[in-house]
């Protein structure tokens, strides 16, 4: 489970302006885009995939947008999940209060990796790529900043993530 969180615009600069993040889940085959969860399509073709609700404002405590992954469902096609960040209203995600994202094993509820989100001065970052190998799927953590507004936007920078 990927969840990502922060609060609602409190800055006097953003203070008439929401700020909205996105969690992204982009499926690969191989160099291939395959699918895309995320606030405007809330779950892979086969469902293996959830976006659980966009959050538009930040508003409560905790994860504000929860995407699931269900690994033993994944069709065969894809070998490698990259699971983004984006702030679809374009503010770097320094102007941001109190950012977070992390990664979860749901099944025992053991935080894998979780990052402060804060110290990043572009308005996405990737988290990580889940990748399936002969023995099974491996977590390889990323961390890296990008600039994208949209998931759409991201997709073409991210060929160095798949190697």
């Amino acid at each position: 489970m990927m969840g990502l969180g922060w609060d609602p615009a409190r800055r006097r600069v953003f203070r008439h302006r929401e700020i909205d993040l996105n969690a992204t889940a982009l499926l690969f085959g191989g160099q291939q885009l395959v699918d895309a969860v995320y606030h405007e399509q809330l779950s892979s073709r086969d469902g293996s995939v959830r976006h659980l609700g966009d959050s538009v404002t930040g508003d409560g405590k905790g994860d504000n947008e929860v995407i699931s992954i269900d690994i033993t469902r994944v069709p065969a096609v894809v070998d490698r999940i990259i699971l983004l960040v984006t702030c679809y209203t374009g503010q770097t995600l320094a102007e941001v209060d109190n950012p977070f994202c992390r990664l979860v094993d749901a099944r025992n509820g053991v935080e894998l990796l979780r990052h402060d989100l804060s110290p990043y001065t572009t308005s996405g970052f990737v988290l990580a790529v889940l990748v399936r190998g002969e023995h099974g799927w491996r977590l390889r953590e990323v961390a890296d900043s990008i600039n994208a507004q949209h998931p759409v936007e991201a997709v073409p920078r991210m060929g160095g993530y798949l190697a």
